[in-house]
């Protein structure tokens, strides 16, 4: 069975609730999309145009450390979104992702889906709290990262 890029966001379970009219018109700004493991998904501080529900598979979140190289701050997975950028200015990504198997994803434009929200209120109102979650979330997982890094860094000295 075919499913259509409606039904495809429809289920997925970070747009759980939203009305069918929504999702339907978030439809036209989306496709389904394969990226396989390995692949660079988006470098951080490029520039932040779309963003992906994960159906299957998981990418890896990382930043630079001056220092310290790239360190992961988080690995999401199936029923996840990909990318909260391209919804902030100045549209620059936080993070680095990469692909760690293959991601089945439906992919939606940022500037379409962002119009979608200037000419819909109420969607735009609904998007910016489940990005809100997302982002608190993320950003919990960085100061995580970031403290275990900076304590091992002093462990490391301590011996």
């Amino acid at each position: 069975m075919i499913e259509t890029t409606y039904d495809l966001l429809l289920a997925h379970p970070f747009l759980a609730g939203m009305s069918p009219r929504h999702v339907d018109r978030l439809a036209m700004w989306g496709h389904p999309t394969i990226v396989h493991g390995g692949s660079r998904v988006f470098d951080e501080s490029g520039r932040a145009d779309r963003f992906w529900l994960i159906i299957e598979g998981h990418v890896r979140l990382d930043t630079h450390l001056p220092g310290r190289g790239d360190v992961a701050v988080e690995t999401i997975g199936p029923g996840t979104v990909l990318g909260w950028s391209w919804f902030f200015t100045p549209y620059r990504w936080h993070f680095a992702a990469t692909a760690t198997e293959l991601v089945h994803a439906v992919v939606l434009d940022g500037p379409g889906v962002r119009r979608l929200c200037d000419e819909d209120p109420a969607l735009g109102l609904d998007l910016t709290r489940r990005f809100m979650r997302v982002v608190v979330e993320r950003l919990q997982q960085t100061r995580l990262r970031m403290l275990d890094a900076y304590a091992n860094q002093g462990e490391a000295r301590a011996e």
